[in-house]
C-alpha cells in the first residue's frame, strides 16, 4: 500500500489515532488527525504528536478536511456513518480502520478473536499458549494495544493474536486473518447498531476474507454463530461443552478433547485452570483449537492452561467477608454476560447492576433472576429501566452508587451469600471505564469492617 504524500485524515485522536498518525507519518503521508473533543481533552495525545508535522484540528471534523482526503483511516471508537465519513465516500475517498489499515503491513499470520463476550480471556489465553509453545507472538487490537503499533515496530513475531471488535470489522476491506475465532453472538451495542442482526452482520465480516487454507472456529451452542457457519468458506472447526465435536473441541468435565485436521487428537486437563464459570470453559476450548492451528504444541497448551488464574475485573474473586464472598466482574457490560456470571453460582446472590444502557432488554434476565438473586441493587443511567423490567421478581433497591451497594449488601447478606458486582451495561455514566468501576468496588470491599455491620 503506498501511502507516501497521500493526503490522510485520521479520525479519533486517542492511542489508536495517535498510533495511527505516527505510523502514517513516518511513510511520509501528509497526516491531518481530526477529534469533537477539545485540546484540553486530549492535551496527553496532542503532546505526544507535537513536533511532528502532523495537523490537529480539534473539537469538530470540518468538512473541509474531508473534501480532497485520499484515504480516511477511523479510530474504533468513533461511528463510521457520521455525516463526515459519509461525505468521505462520497467523494470517492476509501474509508478503513486502524485494524485493515495495520492488516495491509502485516506479513505474518494472524489470529482474530471476536465475539460479544469472552474476547480478551480467550485473545490472552491463545497468546500465552503460543508462547509457552515457543513461538514469538505479539497480542493485540481490541485488547489494548492496537495493531498499528506492531506494524510500526521492529521486533517482528512469528503469529500476531488480537481481540477484534465489531467497531473494528465495521472498517475492514481486505483483512483476512488465518485463524477467526467467533465466541458468541449476544445483544449488545445497540445503542450504536440499528438492530441486532445488524450487529450480527457486524461480527460475520471477520470471516468474509478467509480462503480454503484459512480457519473458522466457531461456538456450536451459539445459534447465531450456527447460522454464519453455512456461509464460510473455510475449514470449520466447533467447540461445544456439551457433547464432541466431529472435528473441533469438546469439554467433559475438566477435560478438553481437541480433533484438529492434520493432527493428532488432543486431550488437555483443566484441573488447574482457575477462572470460574461455564462460559470460561467455552474460551479455553476455543484458545486451544486457535492454538492447535496456529502451530501451538500440546505441552504449551496445557502449561498455559495449569497457569492461567483470569483477568481483573471478570468474575474475579475479592474477599471473604463473614462467609460472604464478593465477586468482581465489571467487565460484565452486558445482558449476557450477566447471565453468565449468574449461572456459575449456586448461592443466593445480592447483585449489583446498571450503568450505561445498551439497548438490551433486562426482561429476559427474570427466570435467572427469580431462581439465583436474593437482592438487586441498581446504580446509573439504567437504574429506573432494569427496576421497571424486573422489579416485579425479585427485590430491587436503587443506590447512589457502587459503595452503597457494597454497604446495604454487607449489612443484609449472611454466611453462604454472594455478593457480585456485574453490571450489564456500560460504566460511562460514572467512571472512565470498567476497570475504574471495578477498582472502585473492590476498595469499597476491601474496607469493610468484618466485625461491624
Amino acid at each position: 500500500m503506498d501511502i507516501k504524500g497521500k493526503k490522510i485524515v485520521v479520525v479519533g485522536l486517542a492511542r489508536t489515532g495517535a498510533a495511527t498518525a505516527r505510523f502514517l507519518k513516518d511513510r511520509h503521508a501528509d497526516v491531518l488527525v481530526t477529534d469533537i473533543r477539545s485540546e484540553e481533552t486530549l492535551c496527553h495525545y496532542v503532546n505526544e504528536l507535537n513536533g511532528l508535522d502532523i495537523k490537529m484540528r480539534l473539537g469538530e471534523h470540518p468538512a473541509e478536511i474531508f473534501a480532497d482526503a485520499d484515504l480516511v483511516v477511523v479510530s474504533p471508537g468513533v461511528c463510521h456513518d457520521i455525516a463526515p465519513l459519509r461525505k468521505a465516500r462520497a467523494n470517492g475517498a476509501p474509508v478503513i480502520g486502524e485494524v485493515e489499515l495495520a492488516g495491509r503491513f502485516i506479513k505474518e499470520p494472524i489470529v482474530a478473536v471476536t465475539g460479544t463476550n469472552g474476547k480478551t480471556t480467550t485473545t490472552t489465553l491463545i497468546g500465552r499458549m503460543l508462547d509457552c509453545s515457543g513461538i514469538k507472538t505479539y497480542v493485540g487490537g481490541n485488547i489494548g494495544t492496537p495493531l498499528i503499533e506492531y506494524a510500526s515496530g521492529n521486533k517482528p513475531a512469528d503469529v500476531i493474536v488480537a481481540e477484534i471488535s465489531s467497531f473494528q470489522l465495521d472498517t475492514i476491506d481486505r483483512f483476512r486473518p488465518h485463524v477467526g475465532v467467533l465466541l458468541n453472538i449476544t445483544e449488545d451495542h445497540l445503542d450504536r447498531y440499528a438492530d441486532f442482526a445488524a450487529y450480527c452482520s457486524s461480527k460475520k465480516r471477520l470471516f468474509e476474507n478467509q480462503t480454503n487454507s484459512d480457519v473458522a472456529i466457531l461456538n456450536a451452542q451459539d445459534p447465531c454463530t450456527g447460522a454464519i457457519a453455512a456461509e464460510i468458506r473455510c475449514g470449520k472447526l466447533f467447540f461445544d461443552t456439551k457433547a464432541p465435536a466431529a472435528g473441533g473441541a469438546a469439554v467433559n468435565g475438566r477435560k478438553i478433547t481437541c480433533l484438529v485436521p492434520g493432527r493428532e487428537p488432543a486431550l488437555f486437563d483443566l484441573t488447574n485452570f482457575s477462572p470460574e464459570g461455564r462460559h470460561n470453559l467455552e474460551n479455553a476450548a476455543a484458545a486451544a483449537l486457535a492454538a492447535l492451528s496456529a502451530g501451538g504444541t500440546e505441552a504449551g497448551i496445557q502449561d498455559a492452561l495449569d497457569h492461567f488464574k483470569g483477568l481483573p475485573h471478570r468474575l474475579a474473586f475479592v474477599r471473604s467477608v463473614n462467609g460472604v464472598d464478593y465477586y468482581d466482574d465489571s467487565k460484565g457490560t452486558n445482558v449476557d454476560s450477566l447471565m453468565r456470571s449468574l449461572e456459575s453460582f449456586d448461592a443466593p446472590v445480592f447483585l449489583i447492576i446498571g450503568g450505561r444502557d445498551k439497548g438490551g432488554g433486562y426482561s429476559r434476565l427474570e427466570p435467572l433472576i427469580r431462581k439465583r438473586a436474593k437482592k438487586l441493587f441498581a446504580i446509573g443511567e439504567a437504574g429506573e429501566k432494569i427496576i421497571r423490567a424486573l422489579g416485579a421478581c425479585v427485590d430491587i433497591m436503587p443506590v447512589a452508587g457502587i459503595q452503597e451497594a457494597v454497604a446495604n449488601a454487607h449489612r443484609e447478606a449472611v454466611a453462604g451469600d454472594v455478593v457480585l458486582l456485574s453490571p450489564a451495561c456500560s460504566s460511562f455514566d460514572m467512571f472512565r471505564d470498567y476497570a475504574e468501576r471495578g477498582e472502585v468496588f473492590c476498595k469499597a470491599v476491601r474496607l469493610i469492617d468484618e466485625d461491624g455491620k
